[in-house]
């Protein structure tokens, strides 16, 4: 079975082509075929004026287009598209979902914190690894931040938080969310001390491969790398890192997030799967499937 799942983030979209397939008695096994990624980064647009403006709207249906024709070729029969931060708080997104509608035919949800949150927990991670910790799912994006505790094989807490790289960049996250994060985690790690993360997202697997780790970074590697990059310009970050620029201006903002995030939940290891939303969307959209 193929199924397609798109992802309209703050800073890019996503289109994943998966193949699933199932044995009797056994999971399903998700394959990836492809997955496309476009800075849009709407975001920007967003955080600054409260709209995606022409600009950006004539990008976006670019990007759907192409999309389209990708689902066509590989003759997708299932497909799960939604949109979050940036597009929640858009004036025109509704105006710019029936356009999608009407010249793609895809039809794009946009979705809550919370439901981010629990489409990203939907990869299942923390059930394959050691069940004596207790896990935090951490999905940093452009307008968002979202964190799913994860405690004897269930959801203990599930927020998403108003704190994202773009959101940063644009100089529009409060103080006053900030201190609500810190109260959450610090009240986690009170209740679940010794306590692993699960990173998810496009920044924290960046962070890895400049660290050049197999699937786990820890607290001072995220401090370290933070401190190297947070002096250097957009273009040295580029030149000395390999980073395409949509890359190199957001993942100071992912690592400081990342960081406050381990230090105030007393976190020292945290575990990078390489899976973000867009995967949990596939496995979502596999459980409908099913289920229809």
């Amino acid at each position: 079975m193929k199924l397609a799942a798109i992802d309209i983030g703050s800073n890019a979209a996503r289109l994943l082509i998966s193949e699933v397939t199932k044995q009797p008695k056994q999971d399903p096994v998700f394959n990836k075929i492809n997955l496309v990624r476009v800075p849009l980064r709407l975001g920007f647009d967003v955080f600054e004026t409260g709209e995606i403006s022409k600009a950006k709207v004539k990008m976006l249906m670019q990007t759907l287009k192409a999309y389209q024709h990708l689902l066509e070729a590989y003759e997708i029969k299932h497909v799960y598209a939604c949109a979050t931060s940036a597009m929640r708080d858009a004036r025109n997104s509704k105006d710019i979902i029936r356009k999608v509608k009407l010249e793609t035919g895809i039809e794009i949800k946009v979705i809550s914190g919370q439901e981010e949150a629990s489409f990203i927990y939907e990869n299942h991670v923390a059930e394959n690894l050691d069940s004596d910790h207790s896990y935090l799912y951490i999905d940093v994006g452009g307008g968002s931040t979202e964190i799913t505790l994860y405690h004897n094989s269930k959801v203990k807490f599930q927020k998403s938080y108003n704190i994202g790289t773009v959101r940063i960049l644009t100089d529009m996250v409060n103080d006053d969310v900030w201190q609500r994060l810190k109260i959450d985690l610090k009240e986690i790690a009170k209740n679940h001390p010794g306590i692993e993360a699960i990173g998810s997202g496009g920044n924290i697997n960046k962070i890895l491969s400049i660290q050049r780790n197999d699937s786990k970074l820890n607290y001072k590697e995220i401090k370290q790398i933070y401190n190297e990059l947070s002096p250097l310009s957009i273009e040295e970050r580029m030149d000395l890192y390999i980073l395409k620029k949509d890359r190199a201006d957001v993942i100071v903002p992912a690592l400081l997030i990342y960081y406050n995030i381990m230090k105030w939940a007393n976190i020292e290891d945290i575990n990078v799967p390489k899976i973000g939303l867009v995967d949990g969307l596939i496995h979502h959209l596999y459980e409908l499937v099913l289920a229809d």
